[in-house]
């Protein structure tokens, strides 16, 4: 399945024109934000995503390290890089992301990094992270 096929809970970090984008796309996401989870830890962000079934989506790296060093439960997290530039950038990621034959199962880390109009796309999937 598709990382953009999960229900998404969107990080802090992502600005709600992104979140508002990917509604508009069809996403199930809700954010940190709606949650009343501003300002918690990663560690509990993840917790809190995995409880709902839903996938994390950031641009804090941080994320996958809280994962590996805590041991924390995750569905998925996915990376767009790099982040705070624009809705329109990062959404042209996401529909980068959701054009490819990605078919990622639990739990599973995906980076996508955009540089000019290349957007490159890494998976991982089994640990070792």
């Amino acid at each position: 399945m598709n990382p953009f096929a999960f229900p998404l809970l969107a990080d802090e970090n992502i600005a709600p024109e992104v979140v508002a984008g990917l509604r508009a796309r069809g996403c199930d996401v809700v954010s940190v934000a709606e949650e009343e989870m501003v300002g918690r830890a990663d560690a509990e962000v993840l917790r809190r995503a995995a409880e709902q079934g839903r996938i994390v989506v950031t641009h804090d790296l941080a994320f996958g390290r809280t994962a590996i060093q805590t041991g924390a439960a995750f569905i998925g997290i996915v990376y767009l890089r790099p982040g705070h530039i624009s809705a329109e950038f990062v959404l042209a990621i996401v529909d980068a992301v959701r054009a490819l034959p990605l078919d990622v199962t639990p739990p599973f880390a995906v980076v996508a990094e955009r540089r000019e109009t290349r957007v490159r796309v890494r998976v991982r999937t089994q640990p070792p992270w």
